[in-house]
């Protein structure tokens, strides 16, 4: 999603006066509507002189964040996708892939959620490391908490070459790290960004068949939401590693 200001070509009535309003409530972005209290924001339009216009500038943009979701499908359709689309990637957790009847599902979302320290991270840690030694492919780890171990990761690539580390180091170590790709995002916005621009970037890919993204990780989601909605620690939202991506990558 982009800035308000570069919407205005497009949309003459997200004008200088629409964008102005929207910065006196801190909203610089379409972004910025998805955290922010539209009740509140209409209620602030209404007490402005030019509110017929401001009130069709909100009902504008909320029109465009309607725009980048997918379809309603279904549930004929989901059933059969379910039963055509049944290529997976195993985890390398034998009691997970038994539940996920064989790995991570292309194309779909799968999340992990429990309380902390249940092993989330380790599940991660590990699908990513099989992912990358047994499939060859590349992985994004998206870290919002500083959770991304390479050692752990060292020693899970150990347990696919059954090998001593060091020698993983010297031959096989370098090429699965070298494939598992991480990035730090500390706030939702920043998250919402990566996202976008690795969308633009695997549709380029797709087109050229030249696509090699195999695993999505977000680690964890939970982390980047709490300071919006509020709340300490204890009350925190429990739901982490959840990946987004286009069908035919695999991801959780």
């Amino acid at each position: 999603m982009a800035p308000l200001k570069s919407l205005q070509r497009e949309f003459p009535i997200i004008d200088c006066n629409f964008q102005q309003f929207c910065a006196s409530h801190g909203i610089y972005s379409v972004e910025d509507f998805l955290v922010h209290d539209l009740y509140s924001l209409v209620a602030s339009a209404e007490q402005q002189s030019s509110s017929e216009e401001l009130r069709e500038g909100i009902s504008q943009v909320i029109s465009i964040i309607g725009s980048q979701h997918q379809p309603w499908s279904n549930g004929v359709e989901l059933l059969g996708d379910a039963q055509k689309n049944k290529h997976v990637l195993p985890t390398g957790c034998e009691g997970i892939d038994m539940l996920l009847q064989g790995g991570l599902r292309v194309g779909h979302v799968t999340e992990l959620v429990g309380p902390s320290p249940s092993g989330k991270t380790q599940v991660c840690l590990q699908a990513a490391s099989n992912v990358a030694v047994k499939f060859m492919g590349v992985v994004m780890f998206l870290d919002t908490c500083n959770s991304f171990s390479p050692r752990r990761m060292a020693c899970f690539i150990n347990q696919h070459f059954n090998t001593p580390v060091e020698e993983v180091t010297q031959k096989g170590l370098k090429r699965v790290m070298s494939s598992i790709l991480c990035q730090s995002v500390f706030d939702i916005f920043s998250l919402l960004d990566v996202l976008r621009q690795l969308e633009l970037k695997l549709q380029f890919q797709v087109n050229t068949g030249d696509c090699k993204l195999r695993l999505l990780i977000i680690d964890s989601i939970s982390s980047l939401i709490t300071p919006i909605l509020g709340g300490n620690g204890a009350h925190a939202l429990k739901c982490t590693e959840t990946g987004l991506l286009p069908s035919g990558v695999d991801i959780l």
